[in-house]
């Protein structure tokens, strides 16, 4: 069984920064893209940013120049370096993570609980 647990998530004053974290572990037999999406209250979740295996890395243009992801392929896991944090990037931060668990099955999506970041002003 496949699990994906993020971490890091808090609370900062506008301009500062967070990084959160995400760990996938149990059956995997590989991961193509992982990544991270937000969903503020009363908000459709959207996409953060993405990184595939081979490393090609897409942002939302809000967070360009602010939000930095990263893999660690060894360990199975993704992170988010987010600086010069804005209230408005106040959200549940969720790890996405596309998964093969056997040699013949098909990827699919694995989401995590969320971790909350808020943003202060």
């Amino acid at each position: 069984q496949v699990q994906v647990v993020e971490s890091g998530g808090g609370l900062v004053q506008a301009g500062g920064s967070l990084r959160v974290s995400c760990a996938v572990s149990g059956s995997i037999y590989t991961i193509n893209r992982m990544g991270w999406y937000r969903q503020a209250p009363g908000k459709q979740r959207e996409l953060v940013a993405t990184i595939t295996s081979g490393g090609t890395i897409n942002y939302v243009d809000s967070v360009k120049g602010r939000f930095t992801i990263s893999r660690d392929n060894a360990k199975k896991a993704v992170y988010l370096q987010m600086n010069s944090l804005k209230p408005e990037d106040t959200a549940v931060y969720l790890c996405n993570a596309e998964i093969r668990e056997y040699t013949f099955s098909i990827y699919q999506d694995y989401w995590g609980q969320g971790t909350q970041v808020t943003v202060s002003s």
